[in-house]
């Protein structure tokens, strides 16, 4: 297991680069599935799902479009319970089948302030993709369709996630040591 540290945490490696690549693939065969005939708009929401989506769009082999909005609600290693859209969605959903990609789904409050938001475009569908869900902290009930992992309610960084602003490059999921 590997150890970094990243400005005053230490973290240690949980989630290896190959078993992340694998449960991606397994994902978006899932997907190329479910909406074969379709052309889905994965929504991917910014900074921390970019990697994962795209490593998942990269294994997408039907018709689809790809489309970013930005959300914030973390604050350093916590939530802050309020979510501010920074980035809006500018293309037209009507009819559309959105797939939201987010890197966690913890309490579900954003989740289901976007799918809520969602909800007044007219969309076909609307389907959420995590890379992470955090059951035990799970608020708010939701449909999480696809998941690649279901961990416990640890500060994880890599693959995209960050520890303020930091980590989001490394290859593989670290977890937080307790100091």
């Amino acid at each position: 297991m590997g150890i970094v540290k990243i400005k005053d945490k230490t973290f240690k490696t949980s989630i290896p680069e190959a078993e992340i690549k694998q449960r991606v693939k397994e994902l978006a065969q899932r997907i190329n599935h479910d909406y074969e005939g379709k052309n889905p708009l994965f929504l991917v929401v910014l900074n921390g799902a970019f990697v994962f989506a795209a490593d998942l769009y990269r294994e997408i082999t039907i018709p689809s479009e790809i489309s970013f909005v930005k959300l914030a609600s973390y604050q350093g290693v916590t939530s802050t319970g309020k979510i501010k859209e920074v980035l809006g969605i500018n293309e037209s959903l009507a009819g559309r089948d959105v797939i939201i990609v987010e890197d966690v789904v913890d309490t579900g409050r954003t989740m289901k302030q976007m799918v809520e938001s969602l909800g007044t475009r007219n969309l076909a569908s609307v389907r959420i993709c995590t890379l992470f869900v955090k059951p035990d902290k799970l608020e708010e009930p939701l449909d999480i369709e696809y998941a690649a992992f279901s961990i416990p309610n640890d500060f994880i960084v890599g693959y995209g996630l960050d520890y303020d602003q930091a980590g989001r490059g490394l290859k593989e999921i670290y977890t937080l040591v307790e100091e």
